[in-house]
Order: C-alpha cells, then structure tokens, then sequence
C-alpha cells in the first residue's frame, strides 16, 4: 500500500510516534496501526494523511 509506505518513510525522517501521527492527521491514533493491519482507507482520509504530511514538512523545513 503506497499511502502506508509514505507513512512509515514519514514518521522514520521525523520520529514521529505513529499513534501521534494518526490523531494529528485523521484524529486516529489507531490510524496507523490499522493500516499495518490491512485498512484501507477512503480518498478523504487519505487526502488528509497526505495533506498532512506535506504542510508538516513545509513546516519544519530547513
């Protein structure tokens, strides 16, 4: 699964905890781990997963 592989690459570059990750993104905290298990989520929960990680990058850029 993609959005997952781009999850883990994210939270590996900032050590973002995934429980974190989930609330900050979907208010999941259990976001991740059920992805691990086989979830697959809808375009809008994917949509802001990506969202997420893109503005938090931007944000704490260099």
């Amino acid at each position: 699964m993609h959005l997952l592989r781009e999850i883990e690459k994210f939270m590996r570059e900032t050590g973002m905890p995934w429980t974190k990750f989930g609330r900050l993104s979907v208010r999941d905290p259990r976001f991740v781990e059920d992805l691990r298990n086989g979830r697959e989520p809808g375009k809008k929960i994917s949509q802001k997963a990506e969202h997420f990680m893109s503005k938090w990058r931007s944000d704490h850029a260099g």
